[in-house]
């Protein structure tokens, strides 16, 4: 793997030089703006296959040579993109396997990405222009980055190519017919197949079924994208490879793809400003970023994110004045390197040319846009000590895609409102309150002995180990906290006979003999009983277990309807280590005072040792020497945070802070304290 160490924090954005080439009146102010701007890396190249390559075999590189020098003589870096995202319309016209087939038959040449990942003839295609530009720009000066493909997704093709590779791959996986019958259960409505052939993916009532196929479906773009980076790595192994993931809803299991990359990038389009207040919509991209940094435990990149708006949400407000320096500093305390944007110049045409841009269609500087992405420019600078720097957690939030995948096809009793990324996301809000850093983690992660708590809402599929793996890390004297829909099924997603939680039952000390699933309307309430937290109800909605003790201690109880005085929340000593129960979906307020017990229980250390404003998160970098503690203020008016201990210089001001400091509207702080302080 090649290091990525540029010792510069990265602002730029994705620039479409292609598209100006007949402007170069355009072209010569775009790199004056660049200087103004503060930008020092610009993504290039991500949709020209077409201008790279008009006709087959018929390459053209001339404007990207021009493109590259201009970068480096502009003292600019470029992350270049190889240009599989979109295929030229040439292609799929002279070679049609090359094209999706979905359900009504295989596609015409439209979009992007419709291209089908198994085609020999698209990777062999996609091998000679990723070789080309490896062989013609691995020396070259302004070369920072690869950047594979685009985002890439699950596009759903199902030609025979990809058919016959996922039958392939299910016999690799079982090996037998009589295998792959037992794990799917396919006695349930003669479903038994006896040839290979006969197996299709269009069929939601075995569940094995489709979850194999997202699982082969995720596998093959990964081959995919590790086929593009092949050449890559051959003609130009210094260069760092990375590619933009997006939020975790694609159909594709990132933490596989994590361990293949030297860098983790992603797209954030947070929707500011949708709702009655920015809160919510800050620790859900709090999560996100938690995540992206967790993939590989280190500094990550956000590569794209809007200066202003985008066009395709539906309704993209203008963020506020202060917002977009505020989102950019918090992906920076969460973890990133860099800041850039889609896109640096508005274009002229085509699905984004309403999207938002550093340049408008104005064409100049004088805009608020252009004013706030420049401030973010100069604040990346002085941040530039915090690159070398980690954010460190012992607190860890499971989140699992393939379990994401068995919980939407699952038909329960209640099969709507499941919200697994969401509940995960209620989870993690405590701990952003509190200014306790998480780190967002896959349930085959193998090093749980680094967290004094973990927090699993909603572990619906067991994958093999992970049930041991868990008990162990209590039994060593971990923290554990379970919920409702855990431990139901395998990693086929065959039921655990002996009824829920499955192989977690001893760990737990209890077992769920059913689960209320409530309507809208209704509602249940719990009481804690003496101890820790507050004795007042509490709300429950759609899912409360019924739950029966078989070792552990109740710590609150359903109030009402036939199993009233029943419990609801448990705690199981095992081994040196305690596992939590919470056998219904809490509110908020549930969570935050639960965990902010668990907390002082496990003595979690907040990042400013004490009670933070609604709305205001801290967060830490540090390294050895230094600890850079960031206040971060997402409500619209100002707020007051108390400094105490925690007191430090201001990075951007150079004054002593101590003491009560205010924080404006969508404001913000950095203190610079010694490591330890």
């Amino acid at each position: 793997m090649a290091q990525f160490d540029p010792q510069k924090m990265l602002h730029g954005a994705d620039y479409n030089y292609e598209q100006w080439l007949d402007m170069p009146e355009i072209l010569e102010r775009d790199f004056a703006l660049m200087k103004a701007a503060r930008c020092n890396v610009m993504s290039v190249g991500i949709f020209s296959w077409a201008m790279l390559e008009p006709a087959e075999d018929q390459f053209e590189f001339e404007w990207l040579d021009e493109l590259m020098d201009r970068l480096a003589g502009n003292g600019l870096w470029a992350i270049l993109a190889t240009p599989s995202g979109a295929r030229p319309a040439w292609m799929g016209h002279k070679y049609p396997e090359v094209r999706v087939v979905d359900e009504h038959g295989r596609q015409p040449h439209r979009l992007r990405h419709n291209h089908c990942p198994t085609s020999p003839i698209y990777r062999a295609k996609v091998r000679q222009i990723n070789t080309l530009l490896a062989q013609r720009y691995a020396n070259h000066p302004a070369l920072l980055l690869w950047h594979i493909s685009n985002e890439y997704g699950n596009n759903g093709c199902r030609c025979d190519l990809c058919l016959g590779a996922f039958r392939a791959w299910l016999e690799n996986r079982y090996g037998s017919l009589e295998t792959l019958n037992r794990a799917w259960w396919t006695t349930f409505w003669s479903h038994r197949y006896t040839d290979w052939s006969q197996i299709e993916p269009v069929d939601p009532s075995i569940h094995g079924l489709m979850l194999d196929w997202r699982r082969f479906v995720s596998g093959q773009v990964l081959d995919f994208c590790r086929a593009e980076i092949e050449p890559l790595r051959a003609f130009a192994p210094a260069i760092p490879v990375t590619t933009n993931f997006m939020l975790p809803d694609v159909g594709l299991d990132y933490w596989a793809f994590a361990p293949h990359l030297d860098v983790i990038s992603w797209d954030s389009y947070p929707r500011w400003h949708s709702e009655a207040d920015d809160v919510g919509t800050a620790v859900a991209t709090a999560f996100i970023h938690d995540l992206h940094r967790s993939y590989k435990g280190r500094p990550f990149l956000l590569i794209e994110s809007t200066p202003s708006v985008t066009n395709w949400q539906g309704i993209s407000r203008p963020k506020r004045p202060g917002m977009h320096e505020l989102a950019a500093l918090q992906a920076v305390a969460h973890g990133a390197n860099g800041v850039q944007y889609f896109q640096w110049r508005q274009s002229r045409g085509g699905e984004e040319k309403f999207h938002g841009a550093v340049v408008s269609h104005a064409g100049h500087e004088n805009t608020r846009t252009f004013r706030e992405v420049t401030a973010v420019g100069e604040m990346l600078a002085e941040l530039q000590p915090v690159i070398n720097t980690a954010n460190e957690s012992e607190v860890a939030i499971i989140y699992d895609f393939q379990n994401e995948w068995a919980i939407d096809l699952a038909q329960l009793p209640r099969s709507v409102d499941k919200n697994y990324q969401q509940r995960c996301m209620a989870h993690y809000r405590p701990f952003w309150q509190m200014g306790i850093t998480a780190d967002i983690i896959n349930s085959t992660a193998t090093d749980f002995v680094a967290y004094k708590l973990i927090a699993a809402p909603m572990l619906y599929m067991l994958q093999e180990g992970v049930a041991e793996a868990l008990s162990e890390y209590v039994r060593n004297g971990g923290t554990l906290v379970l919920t409702y829909l855990s431990g139901l099924v395998n990693e086929s997603d065959l039921t655990f006979l002996g009824g829920a939680p499955g192989p977690l039952q001893q760990l737990l000390g209890i077992w769920v003999e059913e689960t209320d699933a409530l309507f809208e309307h209704q509602r249940q309430t719990i009481r804690m009983g003496e101890g820790g937290l507050p004795t007042r109800p509490y709300t429950v909605r759609q899912y409360a277990d019924i739950l029966h003790l078989s070792g552990a201690e109740a710590l609150g109880s359903y109030d009402h309807d036939f199993y009233a005085g029943s419990p609801a929340v448990t705690v199981n000593q095992f081994g040196a280590g305690r596992a939590y129960y919470l056998g219904a979906r809490l509110e908020d307020s549930f969570l935050a005072d639960f965990y902010g017990w668990l907390a002082q229980i496990t003595r979690l250390e907040p990042a400013l040792g004490r009670p933070l404003p609604r709305g205001v998160t801290a967060q830490v970098r540090s390294n050895a020497e230094q600890a850079y503690l960031f206040l971060l203020n997402f409500e619209p008016y100002p707020q007051t945070v108390v400094l105490g201990d925690s007191a430090g210089m201001g990075l951007f001001s150079g004054a002593d802070l101590h003491g009560e400091i205010t924080l404006d509207g969508y404001g913000f702080r950095v203190l610079r304290q010694p490591k330890n302080r």
